[in-house]
């Protein structure tokens, strides 16, 4: 009959997809129950993320230039140069404590800038502008400088479309990000993987420095930084220890909910394999600590808290529960650091 399942019909996208995410069944959702089957997940959710995030840049020569060196009292901030691909360089800031003696080697961290002014805001430099003092402040952000302050060497880059890094991603009264997503989609290309692909050629780096002891890299990142630090830790077996802060949630909830995100942290597909604790679940058994607020308007809490009960299962299968735990602090969509300074120092 021409109005059979009419009842059933929506006009509404919204309710559109929801429906789609309801009877969705991840194909490499995490159901192992032993090592022996973790490592086959495991193995399957990877070579199936790297294919998600599409067409990767051919490596080069990294030919590193430092260009500035400024005292910066407990430490040392030099800008350096790197060569990501042919054709892109990466601007970044090497924090180098005081505290470190000649030819000593320490442990290092990669510290993933968010939504904002790209690295100025993780080392603290705010230009002398009240808005720039107000974002560190708010969210607590420049942890760069904190770890920097307590022995680590840091090294913190612009990500594509951040910081100097900006150029191409300004359109008035759009958002430069999913404008910029769509501008790559043309080419089979995704911001997200460029991004990715320049953290592991920072770690690449970090490596090559003497005052970096490279069995002890970690990485930390706050928002479109957690996105940062999940993806690339989940890949990049040198990083030994991640916090992910901000970021852990559903993306039924955060996402399709929500709407908060954009098109520098969007994979295609991703929802037809795995929830983002399926992904963040293959960093382990590495260890990972989330940090989640409160009252976080951006990522509900209840959706973090679900995250990181099935996080947390894979951990349990490998019998190491203690290398993945959670700050759920009192706060909004900041940096926490209640655990995460002796979070390094325990694992790192």
């Amino acid at each position: 009959m021409d109005g059979e399942g009419f009842g059933q019909r929506t006009f509404s996208m919204g309710e559109y997809l929801d429906g789609k995410y309801r009877v969705l069944q991840p194909k490499l959702g995490f159901r192992a129950r032993s090592e022996e089957e973790w490592l086959g997940w495991r193995s399957a959710l990877e070579a199936k993320l790297i294919e998600l995030l599409g067409d990767w840049p051919e490596p080069c020569e990294l030919n590193p230039i430092i260009v500035e060196r400024v005292d910066e009292g407990g430490y040392i901030r030099e800008k350096v140069l790197i060569q990501s691909e042919v054709g892109m360089a990466v601007p970044a800031y090497v924090l180098l404590p005081k505290t470190l003696k000649p030819g000593e080697r320490v442990k290092a961290l990669l510290c993933a800038h968010g939504h904002g002014n790209g690295k100025d805001d993780v080392v603290g430099i705010t230009q002398g502008e009240a808005r720039r003092v107000f974002t560190v402040q708010q969210h607590n952000y420049d942890y760069a400088r904190q770890f920097a302050l307590r022995g680590y060497v840091v090294m913190a880059p612009d990500w594509r479309g951040f910081g100097e890094r900006k150029v191409g991603y300004e359109f008035p009264g759009r958002d430069g990000c999913n404008v910029v997503f769509l501008k790559a989609l043309l080419l089979g290309l995704n911001p997200l993987t460029l991004n990715i692909w320049d953290a592991l050629r920072c770690i690449d780096y970090l490596e090559t420095r003497p005052e970096v002891d490279a069995k002890r890299i970690g990485m930390i990142g706050l928002s479109y930084g957690g996105t940062m630090t999940l993806f690339t830790s989940a890949l990049d077996q040198r990083v030994k220890v991640a916090v992910v802060s901000g970021y852990l949630n559903s993306f039924k909830a955060f996402a399709l909910d929500y709407g908060n995100f954009c098109g520098s942290q969007t994979i295609p597909g991703l929802l037809k394999y795995g929830e983002m604790w399926d992904y963040a679940g293959l960093i382990a058994p590495r260890p990972l600590l989330i940090e989640s607020g409160v009252r976080d308007e951006g990522f509900p809490i209840e959706a973090s808290r679900y995250a990181y009960s099935k996080l947390k299962e894979v951990y349990e299968v490998l019998k190491v529960p203690e290398r993945c735990d959670v700050d759920e602090f009192d706060g909004g969509h900041r940096f926490s650091g209640r655990k995460a300074f002796q979070w390094f120092e325990r694992w790192l």
